[in-house]
């Protein structure tokens, strides 16, 4: 079996965490254009992303191979969904940033428990049979709900300002990266932490850019920041298409 052939995730390099951390903005922005900038609501926000996630997840599901613009639709559809689930439990249902985290810490460490005891690895290149691609999606949507929370906690009971939040965040990537390549700590456990940190860094930079300059943002409104992070997301989805369409013609490169 050729899992290079069959692999349905993509390639974790550089370009993987430039556009996870937009894709992570762009799932804060989108999210509060729908529940606060159109005044829907948590409720109403968690029923449209939920429609959009379930719909994008089956097109990635029953794909033959990895596409990138696939992939990485669902990737923005579990920010995006993650955000209000994160926000409907934080502040519809009361539980406040610090339950809501401990919830969804529960959550995504369950899932991973559960994928550990079914294959004996937490491994995410390559992932080809679909019941794996199952509890990596259902790991990525606990990751990016935890990361809106614990972007917001990091504001809101931290005291932290949004900026400072952000480069709280990207210190920690920072660090992991470090660690990645200067020790030989257990990588996939790297990979998650990684992955985790990589939502409150683009939900906390998300705020920056969207909240009012008298609560530390820069005021430029979840339509406009939410465009620019499609506009880029767009591009990098091309170019990994162009890679990908290259690596497919020349396994060598």
């Amino acid at each position: 079996m050729d899992t290079k052939v069959l692999n349905k995730v993509a390639e974790i390099t550089a370009l993987f965490w430039v556009m996870k951390i937009i894709a992570t903005t762009l799932g804060e922005t989108l999210g509060d254009f729908i529940a606060q900038t159109l005044g829907l609501g948590y409720t109403v926000g968690i029923f449209i992303t939920l429609a959009f996630f379930v719909v994008v997840l089956a097109i990635q599901l029953f794909a033959k191979k990895y596409v990138p613009l696939y992939f990485w639709l669902v990737i923005i559809a579990t920010t995006t969904l993650g955000t209000e689930i994160s926000d409907f439990m934080d502040r519809s249902l009361g539980l406040g940033y610090t339950y809501g985290s401990l919830i969804l810490v529960v959550g995504l460490i369950g899932t991973l428990a559960l994928w550990y005891a079914k294959f004996k690895n937490l491994q995410v290149h390559p992932i080809f049979k679909r019941n794996k691609e199952i509890f990596f999606w259902t790991a990525v949507l606990f990751s990016n709900s935890l990361g809106t929370a614990f972007g917001d906690y990091l504001g809101d009971v931290a005291g932290l300002s949004y900026l400072v939040g952000a480069l709280v965040t990207a210190s920690i990537i920072t660090l992991v990266i470090v660690l990645h390549y200067f020790t030989k700590l257990n990588q996939i456990a790297l990979f998650w932490i990684a992955f985790v940190f990589t939502r409150p860094f683009g939900a906390t930079f998300g705020d920056f850019l969207t909240k009012p300059l008298d609560k530390g943002g820069l005021d430029l409104g979840t339509l406009p920041a939410s465009i620019i992070s499609i506009v880029l997301m767009s591009i990098l989805i091309y170019i990994s298409h162009k890679q990908h369409k290259i690596k497919n013609i020349h396994p060598v490169l």
